[in-house]
Protein backbone atom coordinates (compact mmCIF):
# COMPACT_ATOMS: atom_id res chain seq x y z
CA UNK A 1 0.00 0.00 0.00
CA UNK A 2 1.54 3.27 -0.95
CA UNK A 3 1.55 5.48 1.90
CA UNK A 4 4.41 8.52 3.07
CA UNK A 5 7.92 6.96 3.96
CA UNK A 6 10.66 8.36 5.85
CA UNK A 7 12.13 10.05 3.52
CA UNK A 8 10.82 13.46 2.62
CA UNK A 9 9.30 14.47 -0.54
CA UNK A 10 8.71 10.50 -1.46
CA UNK A 11 5.54 8.47 -1.67
CA UNK A 12 5.99 4.70 -2.29
CA UNK A 13 4.83 3.52 -5.60
CA UNK A 14 1.42 2.04 -5.81
CA UNK A 15 1.62 -0.79 -8.16
CA UNK A 16 -1.19 -1.37 -10.51
CA UNK A 17 -1.26 -4.61 -12.76
CA UNK A 18 2.41 -4.85 -13.10
CA UNK A 19 3.23 -0.94 -13.07
CA UNK A 20 3.61 1.23 -10.32
CA UNK A 21 1.72 4.27 -9.51
CA UNK A 22 4.77 6.87 -8.10
CA UNK A 23 3.34 10.13 -6.61
CA UNK A 24 6.23 12.34 -6.13
CA UNK A 25 5.60 15.95 -5.65
CA UNK A 26 6.64 18.83 -4.45
CA UNK A 27 5.24 18.86 -1.15
CA UNK A 28 6.16 19.44 2.30
CA UNK A 29 6.13 16.61 4.80
CA UNK A 30 6.16 17.20 8.19
CA UNK A 31 6.07 13.88 11.14
CA UNK A 32 3.22 13.97 13.25
CA UNK A 33 3.59 12.93 16.92
CA UNK A 34 0.50 10.48 16.86
CA UNK A 35 0.45 6.97 17.05
CA UNK A 36 0.57 5.01 14.04
CA UNK A 37 -2.56 3.01 13.55
CA UNK A 38 -4.92 1.07 11.95
CA UNK A 39 -8.04 0.58 13.38
CA UNK A 40 -11.06 -1.26 12.23
CA UNK A 41 -14.57 -0.98 12.60
CA UNK A 42 -16.42 -4.61 13.05
CA UNK A 43 -18.91 -5.47 10.50
CA UNK A 44 -18.33 -3.03 7.29
CA UNK A 45 -16.00 -0.86 6.60
CA UNK A 46 -15.75 1.57 9.42
CA UNK A 47 -18.52 2.93 11.57
CA UNK A 48 -20.85 4.73 11.34
CA UNK A 49 -22.41 5.98 14.83
CA UNK A 50 -19.96 8.91 15.26
CA UNK A 51 -19.74 11.87 13.01
CA UNK A 52 -17.11 13.86 13.13
CA UNK A 53 -15.29 17.39 12.73
CA UNK A 54 -11.95 17.01 13.93
CA UNK A 55 -10.03 19.63 16.22
CA UNK A 56 -6.66 20.16 16.66
CA UNK A 57 -5.74 22.11 19.21
CA UNK A 58 -5.24 20.20 23.09
CA UNK A 59 -7.38 20.41 26.25
CA UNK A 60 -4.94 20.54 29.57
CA UNK A 61 -5.03 17.14 30.91
CA UNK A 62 -6.21 18.63 34.53
CA UNK A 63 -9.54 19.61 33.69
CA UNK A 64 -10.44 15.63 33.34
CA UNK A 65 -10.72 12.88 35.64
CA UNK A 66 -7.81 11.97 37.35
CA UNK A 67 -8.08 8.05 35.50
CA UNK A 68 -9.11 7.27 32.59
CA UNK A 69 -12.40 4.63 31.99
CA UNK A 70 -10.24 3.03 29.61
CA UNK A 71 -6.79 2.22 27.67
CA UNK A 72 -8.63 2.48 24.32
CA UNK A 73 -12.02 3.88 23.08
CA UNK A 74 -12.97 2.32 19.32
CA UNK A 75 -15.61 4.77 18.21
CA UNK A 76 -17.65 2.27 16.00
CA UNK A 77 -18.37 -1.36 15.38
CA UNK A 78 -18.21 -1.95 11.96
CA UNK A 79 -15.69 -4.29 10.43
CA UNK A 80 -12.92 -1.97 11.27
CA UNK A 81 -13.63 -1.30 14.83
CA UNK A 82 -14.48 -5.12 15.40
CA UNK A 83 -11.03 -6.24 13.76
CA UNK A 84 -8.97 -3.53 15.25
CA UNK A 85 -10.64 -4.36 18.69
CA UNK A 86 -9.46 -8.70 17.62
CA UNK A 87 -5.87 -7.18 16.71
CA UNK A 88 -5.52 -5.90 20.22
CA UNK A 89 -7.20 -8.87 22.01
CA UNK A 90 -4.84 -11.02 20.11
CA UNK A 91 -1.92 -9.24 21.15
CA UNK A 92 -2.36 -9.33 24.74
CA UNK A 93 -4.62 -5.93 25.09
CA UNK A 94 -7.62 -6.09 26.19
CA UNK A 95 -8.76 -2.63 28.00
CA UNK A 96 -10.58 -1.59 25.30
CA UNK A 97 -14.39 -0.35 25.07
CA UNK A 98 -16.12 -0.38 21.14
CA UNK A 99 -19.13 2.63 21.08
CA UNK A 100 -21.33 1.75 18.67
CA UNK A 101 -24.78 4.08 17.59
CA UNK A 102 -26.77 1.07 16.26
CA UNK A 103 -28.20 -1.93 18.05
CA UNK A 104 -25.54 -4.15 16.90
CA UNK A 105 -22.66 -4.41 15.11
CA UNK A 106 -21.29 -4.46 11.13
CA UNK A 107 -21.72 -0.62 10.34
CA UNK A 108 -22.67 -0.57 6.72
CA UNK A 109 -22.98 -4.79 6.51
CA UNK A 110 -26.66 -4.49 7.65
CA UNK A 111 -29.75 -6.77 6.74
CA UNK A 112 -32.92 -6.23 6.65
CA UNK A 113 -35.89 -8.48 7.25
CA UNK A 114 -38.27 -8.36 4.25
CA UNK A 115 -41.47 -9.03 2.97
CA UNK A 116 -45.35 -10.12 4.29
CA UNK A 117 -45.98 -11.88 6.97
CA UNK A 118 -45.20 -15.73 6.86
CA UNK A 119 -43.41 -15.35 3.87
CA UNK A 120 -40.07 -13.38 4.83
CA UNK A 121 -36.33 -13.22 4.01
CA UNK A 122 -33.14 -11.18 5.01
CA UNK A 123 -32.16 -9.28 2.85
CA UNK A 124 -28.68 -7.26 2.75
CA UNK A 125 -29.01 -3.38 2.45
CA UNK A 126 -25.61 -2.66 2.08
CA UNK A 127 -22.64 -5.11 1.88
CA UNK A 128 -23.94 -7.91 0.35
CA UNK A 129 -20.76 -9.30 -1.57
CA UNK A 130 -17.46 -10.68 -0.74
CA UNK A 131 -15.60 -9.16 -3.78
CA UNK A 132 -12.15 -11.42 -4.76
CA UNK A 133 -11.39 -14.97 -2.94
CA UNK A 134 -8.69 -16.89 -3.69
CA UNK A 135 -6.64 -18.25 -6.63
CA UNK A 136 -4.75 -21.96 -5.15
CA UNK A 137 -2.11 -20.31 -3.05
CA UNK A 138 -2.15 -16.54 -4.18
CA UNK A 139 -3.41 -13.52 -1.86
CA UNK A 140 -6.79 -14.51 0.24
CA UNK A 141 -9.72 -11.82 0.63
CA UNK A 142 -10.09 -11.67 4.66
CA UNK A 143 -13.70 -11.37 4.37
CA UNK A 144 -13.79 -14.90 2.37
CA UNK A 145 -11.56 -15.98 5.03
CA UNK A 146 -14.15 -15.33 7.61
CA UNK A 147 -17.35 -15.90 5.49
CA UNK A 148 -15.96 -19.85 5.67
CA UNK A 149 -14.79 -19.55 9.18
CA UNK A 150 -18.02 -18.55 9.77
CA UNK A 151 -20.07 -20.82 7.49
CA UNK A 152 -22.13 -17.92 5.55
CA UNK A 153 -24.07 -19.47 2.69
CA UNK A 154 -22.86 -17.19 -0.27
CA UNK A 155 -23.40 -18.55 -4.12
CA UNK A 156 -21.27 -17.57 -7.26
CA UNK A 157 -23.18 -13.98 -8.63
CA UNK A 158 -23.10 -14.83 -12.57
CA UNK A 159 -23.81 -11.19 -13.45
CA UNK A 160 -21.72 -11.52 -16.92
CA UNK A 161 -23.50 -14.79 -17.52
CA UNK A 162 -26.62 -14.97 -16.87
CA UNK A 163 -27.79 -11.43 -17.63
CA UNK A 164 -30.98 -10.47 -19.62
CA UNK A 165 -31.43 -7.28 -21.68
CA UNK A 166 -33.88 -4.50 -21.95
CA UNK A 167 -35.30 -1.49 -23.55
CA UNK A 168 -38.77 0.98 -23.10
CA UNK A 169 -40.13 -1.30 -25.78
CA UNK A 170 -39.36 -4.58 -23.85
CA UNK A 171 -36.86 -7.43 -24.15
CA UNK A 172 -34.22 -6.70 -26.76
CA UNK A 173 -30.96 -8.10 -27.22
CA UNK A 174 -28.05 -5.62 -26.75
CA UNK A 175 -25.73 -8.52 -25.94
CA UNK A 176 -23.48 -7.16 -28.11
CA UNK A 177 -22.74 -3.25 -26.79
CA UNK A 178 -22.29 -5.18 -23.49
CA UNK A 179 -19.76 -7.49 -24.51
CA UNK A 180 -17.89 -4.24 -25.87
CA UNK A 181 -18.33 -2.27 -22.35
CA UNK A 182 -16.49 -5.61 -20.67
CA UNK A 183 -13.65 -5.50 -23.16
CA UNK A 184 -13.90 -1.97 -23.08
CA UNK A 185 -13.39 -1.47 -18.85
CA UNK A 186 -10.42 -4.65 -19.43
CA UNK A 187 -8.64 -1.74 -21.74
CA UNK A 188 -9.58 0.90 -19.67
CA UNK A 189 -7.80 -0.47 -16.45
CA UNK A 190 -4.50 -1.42 -18.62
CA UNK A 191 -4.20 1.69 -20.16
CA UNK A 192 -4.38 3.27 -16.48
CA UNK A 193 -1.32 1.04 -15.94
CA UNK A 194 0.78 2.63 -18.71
CA UNK A 195 -0.16 5.93 -17.90
CA UNK A 196 1.12 5.86 -14.53
CA UNK A 197 4.13 3.80 -15.85
CA UNK A 198 4.82 6.73 -17.88
CA UNK A 199 4.50 9.38 -15.07
CA UNK A 200 1.16 10.63 -16.50
CA UNK A 201 -0.78 13.14 -14.13
CA UNK A 202 -4.51 11.10 -13.16
CA UNK A 203 -7.09 12.17 -15.17
CA UNK A 204 -11.57 11.31 -14.56
CA UNK A 205 -12.41 7.24 -15.75
CA UNK A 206 -14.67 9.42 -18.58
CA UNK A 207 -11.31 10.80 -19.73
CA UNK A 208 -9.73 7.23 -20.07
CA UNK A 209 -12.50 5.90 -21.95
CA UNK A 210 -12.64 8.66 -24.48
CA UNK A 211 -8.45 8.36 -24.92
CA UNK A 212 -9.29 4.58 -25.66
CA UNK A 213 -11.88 5.33 -28.03
CA UNK A 214 -15.12 4.22 -25.79
CA UNK A 215 -17.27 7.17 -26.15
CA UNK A 216 -21.00 4.99 -25.44
CA UNK A 217 -23.76 7.21 -27.43
CA UNK A 218 -26.67 4.95 -27.45
CA UNK A 219 -29.33 3.91 -24.55
CA UNK A 220 -28.01 0.17 -25.06
CA UNK A 221 -24.58 1.38 -24.92
CA UNK A 222 -24.25 3.63 -21.67
CA UNK A 223 -26.40 0.74 -20.28
CA UNK A 224 -23.86 -1.33 -20.49
CA UNK A 225 -20.98 0.82 -19.72
CA UNK A 226 -22.86 1.72 -16.39
CA UNK A 227 -23.20 -1.85 -15.39
CA UNK A 228 -19.26 -2.12 -15.76
CA UNK A 229 -18.56 1.12 -13.86
CA UNK A 230 -20.81 2.48 -12.30
CA UNK A 231 -22.81 0.40 -10.45
CA UNK A 232 -19.14 -1.25 -8.53
CA UNK A 233 -17.96 2.45 -7.77
CA UNK A 234 -21.36 4.01 -7.06
CA UNK A 235 -20.38 7.09 -9.06
CA UNK A 236 -19.99 7.90 -12.84
CA UNK A 237 -16.73 7.81 -14.66
CA UNK A 238 -16.77 11.64 -15.01
CA UNK A 239 -16.52 11.65 -10.81
CA UNK A 240 -13.77 8.84 -10.15
CA UNK A 241 -10.24 8.97 -10.33
CA UNK A 242 -9.11 6.90 -13.88
CA UNK A 243 -5.94 5.67 -11.87
CA UNK A 244 -7.40 4.78 -8.39
CA UNK A 245 -10.17 3.30 -10.07
CA UNK A 246 -8.04 1.20 -11.91
CA UNK A 247 -5.68 -0.17 -8.92
CA UNK A 248 -8.69 -0.57 -6.56
CA UNK A 249 -9.93 -3.17 -9.21
CA UNK A 250 -6.88 -5.10 -9.39
CA UNK A 251 -5.88 -5.14 -6.11
CA UNK A 252 -9.02 -7.09 -5.39
CA UNK A 253 -10.09 -8.92 -8.58
CA UNK A 254 -6.30 -9.60 -10.82
CA UNK A 255 -4.27 -12.05 -8.82
CA UNK A 256 -1.54 -11.10 -11.78
CA UNK A 257 -1.86 -7.41 -9.69
CA UNK A 258 -1.81 -9.16 -6.38
CA UNK A 259 -5.38 -9.59 -5.94
CA UNK A 260 -7.58 -12.00 -5.07
CA UNK A 261 -9.74 -13.59 -7.68
CA UNK A 262 -12.44 -12.28 -10.08
CA UNK A 263 -15.04 -14.06 -8.16
CA UNK A 264 -17.98 -11.98 -6.77
CA UNK A 265 -19.57 -14.27 -4.06
CA UNK A 266 -23.02 -13.10 -2.94
CA UNK A 267 -24.14 -13.77 0.70
CA UNK A 268 -27.84 -15.21 0.86
CA UNK A 269 -27.08 -16.38 4.98
CA UNK A 270 -30.84 -15.93 6.25
CA UNK A 271 -29.11 -15.33 9.49
CA UNK A 272 -27.48 -11.45 7.66
CA UNK A 273 -24.09 -11.27 5.94
CA UNK A 274 -23.65 -9.20 9.20
CA UNK A 275 -22.88 -12.81 10.92
CA UNK A 276 -19.43 -13.16 9.99
CA UNK A 277 -18.23 -9.90 11.92
CA UNK A 278 -20.53 -10.29 14.83
CA UNK A 279 -19.89 -14.01 14.79
CA UNK A 280 -15.76 -13.03 14.96
CA UNK A 281 -16.35 -10.59 18.10
CA UNK A 282 -18.62 -13.16 19.98
CA UNK A 283 -15.33 -15.09 20.32
CA UNK A 284 -13.31 -12.51 22.21
CA UNK A 285 -15.46 -9.57 23.26
CA UNK A 286 -16.50 -9.32 27.06
CA UNK A 287 -19.95 -7.62 27.35
CA UNK A 288 -18.37 -4.69 29.41
CA UNK A 289 -16.13 -3.76 26.70
CA UNK A 290 -19.29 -3.02 24.33
CA UNK A 291 -21.89 -0.23 24.46
CA UNK A 292 -24.79 -0.29 21.94
CA UNK A 293 -27.38 1.92 21.13
CA UNK A 294 -24.44 4.61 22.17
CA UNK A 295 -24.19 7.59 20.08
CA UNK A 296 -20.83 9.96 20.18
CA UNK A 297 -21.54 13.66 20.23
CA UNK A 298 -18.14 15.35 21.00
CA UNK A 299 -14.51 14.05 20.83
CA UNK A 300 -11.66 16.04 22.46
CA UNK A 301 -8.06 15.10 22.42
CA UNK A 302 -4.73 16.23 24.58
CA UNK A 303 -1.42 15.38 24.75
CA UNK A 304 -2.22 12.90 27.43
CA UNK A 305 -5.24 11.49 26.21
CA UNK A 306 -8.77 11.67 24.35
CA UNK A 307 -12.31 11.57 26.40
CA UNK A 308 -15.97 11.63 24.63
CA UNK A 309 -19.34 12.83 25.03
CA UNK A 310 -22.20 10.58 24.59
CA UNK A 311 -25.42 11.53 23.95
CA UNK A 312 -26.92 10.98 26.94
CA UNK A 313 -24.16 13.46 28.52
CA UNK A 314 -21.88 10.28 29.92
CA UNK A 315 -18.19 11.68 29.45
CA UNK A 316 -15.33 8.76 28.36
CA UNK A 317 -12.13 8.72 28.76
CA UNK A 318 -9.01 6.96 27.55
CA UNK A 319 -5.24 6.86 26.88
CA UNK A 320 -6.28 6.61 22.72
CA UNK A 321 -9.20 6.69 20.71
CA UNK A 322 -9.87 4.72 17.11
CA UNK A 323 -12.08 6.45 14.86
CA UNK A 324 -13.93 4.06 12.23
CA UNK A 325 -16.48 6.76 11.54
CA UNK A 326 -17.44 6.79 7.97
CA UNK A 327 -15.95 9.60 5.69
CA UNK A 328 -19.68 10.86 4.81
CA UNK A 329 -19.95 11.09 8.45
CA UNK A 330 -16.60 12.80 9.32
CA UNK A 331 -17.70 15.13 6.35
CA UNK A 332 -20.92 15.85 7.98
CA UNK A 333 -19.82 16.84 10.86
CA UNK A 334 -22.51 15.22 13.68
CA UNK A 335 -19.51 14.86 16.19
CA UNK A 336 -17.95 17.81 17.07
CA UNK A 337 -14.07 17.46 17.50
CA UNK A 338 -12.34 19.85 20.43
CA UNK A 339 -10.02 21.51 19.18
CA UNK A 340 -11.23 21.11 15.55
CA UNK A 341 -9.07 19.33 13.07
CA UNK A 342 -6.16 20.54 11.87
CA UNK A 343 -6.66 22.08 8.24
CA UNK A 344 -4.88 19.53 6.45
CA UNK A 345 -6.94 16.80 8.12
CA UNK A 346 -10.35 18.76 6.89
CA UNK A 347 -8.94 19.12 2.94
CA UNK A 348 -8.39 15.91 3.53
CA UNK A 349 -11.65 14.56 4.73
CA UNK A 350 -13.56 16.81 2.42
CA UNK A 351 -11.00 15.84 -0.94
CA UNK A 352 -12.93 12.43 -1.12
CA UNK A 353 -15.93 11.35 -1.76
CA UNK A 354 -18.99 9.06 -0.46
CA UNK A 355 -20.65 7.12 -3.95
CA UNK A 356 -24.45 6.73 -3.69
CA UNK A 357 -25.72 3.42 -4.09
CA UNK A 358 -29.55 2.47 -3.37
CA UNK A 359 -31.03 -1.15 -3.29
CA UNK A 360 -34.92 -0.90 -4.03
CA UNK A 361 -36.27 -4.56 -2.63
CA UNK A 362 -39.94 -5.75 -4.17
CA UNK A 363 -41.91 -8.85 -3.40
CA UNK A 364 -44.59 -10.14 -5.76
CA UNK A 365 -46.90 -12.66 -5.11
CA UNK A 366 -46.29 -14.54 -7.99
CA UNK A 367 -43.16 -14.58 -10.40
CA UNK A 368 -43.67 -12.94 -13.79
CA UNK A 369 -40.32 -11.73 -14.92
CA UNK A 370 -36.98 -12.80 -16.81
CA UNK A 371 -35.29 -15.84 -15.51
CA UNK A 372 -31.63 -14.93 -15.10
CA UNK A 373 -29.90 -13.79 -12.04
CA UNK A 374 -29.87 -10.30 -13.62
CA UNK A 375 -30.99 -7.98 -16.21
CA UNK A 376 -30.23 -4.58 -17.59
CA UNK A 377 -32.39 -1.73 -18.27
CA UNK A 378 -31.37 0.94 -20.76
CA UNK A 379 -33.40 3.68 -20.64
CA UNK A 380 -32.82 7.45 -22.26
CA UNK A 381 -31.94 8.60 -19.41
CA UNK A 382 -28.82 7.35 -18.12
CA UNK A 383 -28.79 5.22 -15.03
CA UNK A 384 -32.35 5.21 -14.29
CA UNK A 385 -33.81 2.34 -12.82
CA UNK A 386 -30.90 -0.05 -15.05
CA UNK A 387 -29.66 -2.78 -12.90
CA UNK A 388 -32.22 -5.56 -11.44
CA UNK A 389 -31.39 -8.62 -9.36
CA UNK A 390 -34.25 -11.76 -9.10
CA UNK A 391 -33.63 -13.16 -5.95
CA UNK A 392 -36.33 -15.57 -6.72
CA UNK A 393 -33.74 -17.62 -8.71
CA UNK A 394 -32.78 -21.38 -8.12
CA UNK A 395 -29.24 -20.23 -7.11
CA UNK A 396 -30.34 -17.44 -4.90
CA UNK A 397 -33.63 -17.49 -2.74
CA UNK A 398 -36.35 -19.55 -4.79
CA UNK A 399 -39.79 -18.96 -4.26
CA UNK A 400 -39.02 -15.91 -2.47
CA UNK A 401 -40.92 -13.44 -4.98
CA UNK A 402 -38.09 -10.90 -4.58
CA UNK A 403 -36.92 -8.53 -7.20
CA UNK A 404 -33.97 -6.13 -6.74
CA UNK A 405 -33.31 -2.57 -8.33
CA UNK A 406 -30.18 -0.85 -8.01
CA UNK A 407 -29.55 3.16 -8.69
CA UNK A 408 -26.41 4.75 -8.13
CA UNK A 409 -24.79 8.39 -8.49
CA UNK A 410 -27.00 11.38 -8.80
CA UNK A 411 -30.08 9.04 -9.38
CA UNK A 412 -30.01 7.57 -6.02
CA UNK A 413 -29.37 10.76 -4.62
CA UNK A 414 -32.61 11.71 -6.36
CA UNK A 415 -34.53 9.06 -5.23
CA UNK A 416 -33.88 9.49 -1.81
CA UNK A 417 -35.77 12.87 -1.58
CA UNK A 418 -38.89 11.08 -3.16
CA UNK A 419 -41.38 9.42 -0.81
CA UNK A 420 -41.80 5.49 -0.93
CA UNK A 421 -45.03 5.49 -3.09
CA UNK A 422 -43.24 7.91 -5.69
CA UNK A 423 -40.45 5.18 -6.09
CA UNK A 424 -42.74 2.63 -6.02
CA UNK A 425 -44.59 4.21 -9.25
CA UNK A 426 -41.33 4.71 -11.16
CA UNK A 427 -39.84 1.32 -10.64
CA UNK A 428 -43.28 -0.25 -11.59
CA UNK A 429 -43.54 1.97 -14.78
CA UNK A 430 -39.69 0.83 -15.62
CA UNK A 431 -41.00 -3.12 -15.09
CA UNK A 432 -44.23 -2.68 -17.26
CA UNK A 433 -42.25 -1.41 -19.98
CA UNK A 434 -39.45 -4.15 -19.51
CA UNK A 435 -42.37 -6.77 -19.71
CA UNK A 436 -45.14 -5.11 -22.30
CA UNK A 437 -47.09 -8.77 -22.54
CA UNK A 438 -47.81 -8.84 -19.25
CA UNK A 439 -49.93 -6.67 -16.44
CA UNK A 440 -47.38 -5.84 -13.56
CA UNK A 441 -49.07 -6.04 -10.13
CA UNK A 442 -48.47 -3.93 -7.51
CA UNK A 443 -45.88 -5.40 -4.86
CA UNK A 444 -46.63 -7.25 -1.48
CA UNK A 445 -44.11 -5.44 -0.01
CA UNK A 446 -41.42 -2.59 -0.96
CA UNK A 447 -38.89 -1.12 0.97
CA UNK A 448 -35.83 1.74 0.08
CA UNK A 449 -33.02 2.58 2.15
CA UNK A 450 -31.52 5.83 2.49
CA UNK A 451 -28.08 5.70 3.56
CA UNK A 452 -27.25 9.33 2.32
CA UNK A 453 -29.75 10.23 4.48
CA UNK A 454 -28.14 8.51 7.77
CA UNK A 455 -26.46 10.43 9.25
CA UNK A 456 -24.49 7.52 11.07
CA UNK A 457 -22.95 7.24 7.37
CA UNK A 458 -23.87 9.83 4.67
CA UNK A 459 -23.15 7.33 1.82
CA UNK A 460 -22.32 4.00 0.86
CA UNK A 461 -18.90 4.08 0.44
CA UNK A 462 -15.91 5.99 -0.50
CA UNK A 463 -14.90 7.01 -4.03
CA UNK A 464 -11.34 8.45 -5.25
CA UNK A 465 -12.42 11.76 -7.23
CA UNK A 466 -9.77 12.95 -9.39
CA UNK A 467 -8.58 15.74 -7.75
CA UNK A 468 -7.84 13.32 -4.38
CA UNK A 469 -4.11 13.48 -4.29
CA UNK A 470 -2.11 10.49 -2.71
CA UNK A 471 -1.27 13.11 -0.08
CA UNK A 472 -4.56 13.99 0.70
CA UNK A 473 -4.96 10.03 1.23
CA UNK A 474 -1.80 9.74 3.82
CA UNK A 475 -3.21 12.63 5.02
CA UNK A 476 -6.65 11.10 5.44
CA UNK A 477 -5.32 8.19 7.63
CA UNK A 478 -2.52 10.37 9.62
CA UNK A 479 -3.63 10.72 13.08
CA UNK A 480 -3.96 13.99 15.46
CA UNK A 481 -1.15 13.92 17.99
CA UNK A 482 -0.37 10.96 19.62
CA UNK A 483 -3.64 9.77 20.66
CA UNK A 484 -6.39 10.00 18.07
CA UNK A 485 -6.40 7.35 15.21
CA UNK A 486 -8.45 6.88 12.20
CA UNK A 487 -9.77 3.63 10.65
CA UNK A 488 -12.21 2.96 7.97
CA UNK A 489 -12.37 1.53 4.08
CA UNK A 490 -11.42 5.19 3.49
CA UNK A 491 -8.45 5.14 4.86
CA UNK A 492 -6.78 1.85 3.03
CA UNK A 493 -5.30 2.87 -0.18
CA UNK A 494 -5.36 0.02 -1.92
CA UNK A 495 -9.01 -1.52 -0.89
CA UNK A 496 -11.00 1.81 -0.41
CA UNK A 497 -14.55 1.22 -0.92
CA UNK A 498 -14.49 -2.52 0.29
CA UNK A 499 -15.05 -4.48 3.31
CA UNK A 500 -11.06 -5.70 2.78
CA UNK A 501 -10.35 -2.22 3.14
CA UNK A 502 -11.86 -1.86 6.95
CA UNK A 503 -10.69 -5.14 7.43
CA UNK A 504 -6.88 -4.75 6.76
CA UNK A 505 -7.51 -1.05 8.32
CA UNK A 506 -8.54 -1.86 11.36
CA UNK A 507 -6.08 -5.26 11.56
CA UNK A 508 -2.86 -2.06 10.96
CA UNK A 509 -4.10 0.18 13.27
CA UNK A 510 -5.01 -2.12 16.22
CA UNK A 511 -1.36 -3.82 15.87
CA UNK A 512 -0.01 -0.59 15.73
CA UNK A 513 -2.00 0.81 19.37
CA UNK A 514 -0.90 -2.41 20.47
CA UNK A 515 2.80 -1.64 20.42
CA UNK A 516 1.86 2.06 21.81
CA UNK A 517 0.33 0.81 24.14
CA UNK A 518 3.03 -1.93 25.39
CA UNK A 519 5.66 0.06 24.45
CA UNK A 520 4.71 2.72 26.56
CA UNK A 521 4.41 5.44 23.63
CA UNK A 522 3.68 5.93 20.08
CA UNK A 523 5.32 6.76 16.57
CA UNK A 524 3.18 8.93 14.98
CA UNK A 525 1.95 8.75 11.24
CA UNK A 526 3.59 10.93 8.49
CA UNK A 527 1.02 13.59 7.67
CA UNK A 528 1.63 16.29 4.57
CA UNK A 529 1.32 20.07 5.85
CA UNK A 530 0.42 21.64 2.33
CA UNK A 531 -0.04 19.42 -0.55
CA UNK A 532 0.97 21.53 -3.33
CA UNK A 533 0.80 21.37 -6.94
CA UNK A 534 3.48 19.89 -9.27
CA UNK A 535 3.54 22.74 -11.54
CA UNK A 536 2.25 26.85 -11.14
CA UNK A 537 -1.13 27.81 -12.41
CA UNK A 538 0.25 30.19 -14.66
CA UNK A 539 -2.03 32.66 -16.83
Amino acid sequence: MASVGDQPHTLDPVPLRGWWLSNKCGVQLRRATLPQGYTGSWLFQGAYHIISSLQPSYQPRVSWKGVHDTKILILGGGVAGVIAARTLYEQGVSDFIIIEAREELGGRMMSHTFGVEGHQYTVELGANWVQGTQVGAGAGNPIWDLAQKHNITTRANRYHESISTFDATGPVDFKDAFNDSIMDFKRLVLSAGHRAMNRLVDMTARGGYSLIGSRPETPHEQAAEYYQFDWEYGVSPEETSWLAASWAHNYTFSPAAGGFSKDNRLSIDQRGFKRLIQAEAEAFLEPEQLRLNTTVRTVSSSQTGVKVVLDDGTVLSAEYAVCTFSLGALQHGNVRFEPPLPAWKQEAIHSMTMGAYTKIFLQFEEKFWFDSEMALYADIERGRYPVWQNLDHPNLLPGSGILVVTVTGAFSKRIEALSDAQVQAEVLAVLQAMHPGVKVPKPVAFYVPRWGRDPRFRGAYSIWPPAFRSEHHTNLRATIGERLWFASEATSRRYFGFLQGAYTEGESIGSMLAECVKGGGCVGLEHVELVQNAGSYDG
